[in-house]
């Protein structure tokens, strides 16, 4: 399967469970985090199909990193720049302008272990065809 195909799919499967998880838990999403659930699950893929034997735990802090960052560029734009106010984490602990905190950060890291489970999957898929 060309590659430009793999990352169209898994980022569209990204983007679907990065907002189906915030609708469960939030009651609703918005596009731009679609597009950020898309890009951090793509990003994670090909880190983790470049390194397969890497240990758990480093995955899982490279996956929760991915998702600190690109929330925080997504957060800076739509919310602060634009202003669209998509969500707001100033009264979380450890917050940095209300666009990140530790607390999610800590559970990105926990929601990383489904992501390289599904990195496992998808890469098998790949190579299949």
């Amino acid at each position: 399967m060309p590659r430009t195909i793999e990352n169209l799919v898994i980022f569209l499967f990204g983007g679907a469970i990065y907002s189906l998880i915030e609708v469960l838990f939030r009651g609703f999403t918005h596009w731009s985090m679609t597009v950020t659930g898309g890009l951090c699950l793509l990003i994670m893929f090909r880190h983790f199909t470049a390194k397969p034997h890497e240990p758990l735990f480093m995955k899982c802090l490279f996956g929760a990193v991915t998702i600190t960052v690109l929330e925080f560029i997504a957060g800076c734009i739509v919310n602060l720049w634009l202003g669209w106010g998509v969500w707001d984490y100033s009264g979380m602990m450890f917050n940095l302008f209300g666009q990140i905190c530790l607390p999610f950060s800590v559970l990105w890291f926990f929601i990383t272990i489904p992501a390289v489970m599904l990195s496992e999957f998808f890469g098998r898929r790949f190579s299949e065809m």
